[in-house]
């Protein structure tokens, strides 16, 4: 992706003549790969086309996921009062029976009756004894000396504030009160897999086809869910639904970006968070209207059948079309684009996609890609050391955040009020981050709301018991802190990994911060006991995952680094005066606004500043407009050109950083899904 701007064909044509005289002259001109980076800005960025495929394919996407990963928190309601069911004693009046066969015990420094044990007592035998009526039951007294013993037919429930959920229709409690966390884990254990499994199949298939299996596969885990008897099935049906989240969003959301033009891509980006944001917030009205859990699962699921009309609008990808030289295609889809636009489609690049098209049915292009993998990022010490801090930082911020998300409904005096505001308090989050990402850098507002969040957990412990406003609100604030460093993890991570392992080293740090996920739900569970617990818990690992982030070099203003040698001296001469400048300053030493130079992998001889000036020089002979470098949002892009063409070494491209939360891309520019949540 370019930050050069092509704002008319003249400097499209410009373009060109420039890269026809940087190329070596062994190559060919007619093998110069196509850039639709190039073609956007002529087109339209974010035309009318645009505009349609993200307000109504790419945010509505986002509604599916946000539900189908929460609403099991609501079919898993446990009622507040619950005791052993004893069969022979129905026939008495509630409050007899649980006098007659249930002891009691302490309970919050109370005596309440026992949830877990009644009295081993032969009941039959005891009643016939007694030529039992409703007048001798009166006379009946538990006996202290009778013996205890777990409950062992079911449980009657107190049915005032929960009259349906799994914990009754399975009977989860006492014993088995684990089995819920059990499920949130099994839902949390399918994300990498279906990340690698849709993963794969969006890169072979292309981004139509796995969308579609992707939604299907969502539908059918949901579709079980409803149809559940036991708590195994019901657990199986949750690791299915957990395989599409998070791909079932990513996948449109990768279409969008990859069709917007890059000074557009932040604002898709945020607009995506908001829109899940906002589907959270609608599933808190959903869940407080339906408490049927079945009725639930159904209503959650359901109206996402209607997604499967995007068959007939929803385009493939330009980017993989011509990755996998289905060029006709992509033509058309191009050609669409600039009419729904309102532009004319230039005929030189029409030209050039034909003899594209020619060339490529005679024969099929090889690329040599750099064999790089995950252990050459840890053989060097620089290198080493900046994977494991980011690894650490993304490791806490995401088990973190997930954490707190699922502990909103056990916070406050009503669990849909909780929980609603735990995702209201995400959306001012995301804007203020928008800014300060771009104003003070990434590392201290990544490490400072981090650590700040963390220290909203750890101080609830030195409230009262009776402090549940107060406890909510330190919550709230956490949670709202927490999201803003969500949103910056991802694009710093992108821009602190070398352009030839960016990919790799993402996806290695999203996946072993994917673990966290499935280990937080037992975190959770411990708060049944003591409630402030898992906040104090997760507020030290938030603190020590924003203490990790003051090492990590700060990349607002610096270049980029493109290879591994490169990424072994970014930051090598790092000292602890660092961590205190909290607004960076351009780099002297760096080209003046945050450039990326993509080609450096590529082979190519000439250098980016040499570019720079012929492209220049080239302005200032033929009187040409000054082609814009700038953004309207003068935001920089980490992600935006990782390793997309490394093949194109007759071109030399320096790329602003953007505050992007762009995803993990392949050699051929293309982009690929990622567990981040």
């Amino acid at each position: 992706m370019t930050s050069q701007i092509v704002e008319s064909e003249d400097e499209f044509d410009e373009f060109s003549e420039l890269q026809q005289h940087n190329k070596p002259k062994a190559q060919p001109s007619m093998d110069e790969a196509f850039d639709l980076d190039d073609l956007l800005p002529v087109i339209g960025e974010f035309g009318k086309y645009q505009k349609l495929l993200v307000f109504g394919i790419c945010l509505p996407a986002c509604i599916p996921c946000g539900f189908c990963a929460f609403n099991q928190l609501f079919m898993a309601d446990t009622p507040d009062d619950y005791w052993c069911r004893v069969p022979e004693l129905l026939q008495m009046d509630l409050e007899q029976r649980k006098y007659l066969a249930i002891p009691k015990e302490m309970e919050n420094d109370k005596l309440e009756f026992s949830k877990c044990y009644t009295y081993g007592v032969n009941w039959t035998q005891l009643l016939d004894s007694i030529e039992y009526t409703d007048e001798s039951a009166l006379t009946l007294e538990p006996n202290n000396s009778w013996p205890l013993v777990k409950c062992s037919q079911g449980w009657e429930y107190n049915t005032t504030s929960v009259w349906s959920s799994i914990v009754i229709d399975f009977n989860l409690v006492c014993d088995r009160d684990i089995y819920p966390t059990i499920g949130l884990a099994a839902l949390n254990c399918g994300g990498p897999v279906g990340v690698y499994l849709f993963g794969l199949l969006n890169d072979r298939a292309g981004r139509r086809l796995s969308y579609f299996a992707c939604l299907a596969t969502l539908l059918a885990g949901s579709l079980i869910t409803s149809l559940s008897t036991d708590f195994w099935t019901w657990a199986g049906s949750r690791v299915i639904v957990g395989l599409t989240i998070p791909a079932v969003y990513q996948i449109p959301f990768i279409i969008s970006l990859e069709l917007v033009g890059e000074k557009y891509r932040s604002f898709v980006t945020v607009m995506t968070c908001t829109f899940y944001t906002s589907g959270i917030m609608l599933l808190s009205l959903v869940t407080y209207l339906e408490r049927d859990w079945v009725r639930l699962s159904y209503y959650t699921s359901l109206p996402f059948y209607s997604y499967f009309l995007y068959i007939f609008i929803m385009p493939e990808s330009p980017r993989w079309l011509l990755m996998r030289g289905r060029l006709e295609e992509a033509l058309r889809i191009l050609e669409r684009m600039a009419r729904v636009n309102g532009q004319e489609f230039p005929e030189v690049v029409h030209s050039k996609l034909e003899a594209q098209i020619q060339r490529d049915k005679h024969r099929e292009q090889k690329k040599k890609v750099a064999n790089v993998g995950l252990l050459d990022l840890c053989r060097t010490p620089n290198m080493r050391l900046k994977t494991i801090l980011i690894t650490l930082s993304w490791f806490a911020n995401e088990t973190v955040y997930l954490g707190l998300s699922y502990y909103g409904p056990s916070l406050g005096t009503n669990q849909y009020v909780s929980f609603f505001l735990s995702a209201v308090v995400e959306i001012p989050s995301y804007l203020c981050c928008w800014y300060f990402m771009d104003t003070w850098g990434r590392r201290w507002p990544l490490s400072l709301s981090m650590i700040l969040g963390g220290v909203a957990c750890v101080i609830t412990v030195m409230l009262p018991d009776n402090a549940i406003d107060e406890t909510l609100i330190l919550y709230l604030i956490s949670k709202a802190l927490l999201s803003a460093s969500f949103l910056i993890i991802y694009p710093f991570a992108g821009e602190l990994y070398p352009t030839q392992v960016r990919g790799i080293g993402i996806g290695a740090s999203s996946y072993i911060g994917g673990l966290g996920l499935i280990v937080i739900p037992f975190v959770t569970y411990l708060g049944k006991e003591n409630l402030k617990l898992p906040l104090v818990i997760m507020g030290f690992v938030s603190m020590l995952g924003g203490l990790t982030g003051l090492r990590l070099p700060e990349t607002l203003h610096h270049r980029l680094p493109q290879t591994i040698e490169e990424g072994e001296e970014f930051g090598k001469d790092w000292q602890l005066k660092d961590c205190f400048r909290c607004k960076p300053q351009p780099d002297i030493h760096s080209p003046p606004a945050s450039y990326e130079n993509l080609d450096v992998l590529g082979g190519s001889s000439t250098n980016a500043s040499d570019v720079e000036l012929e492209l220049k020089d080239s302005r200032r002979q033929r009187q040409l407009p000054r082609i814009n470098e700038r953004t309207p949002l003068e935001i920089s892009d980490s992600n935006s050109g990782s390793t997309g063409r490394q093949h194109r070494s007759s071109m030399k491209r320096l790329v602003r950083q953007m505050s992007v939360m762009d995803t993990q891309r392949t050699h051929d520019g293309t982009m690929q899904l990622t567990h981040w949540i």
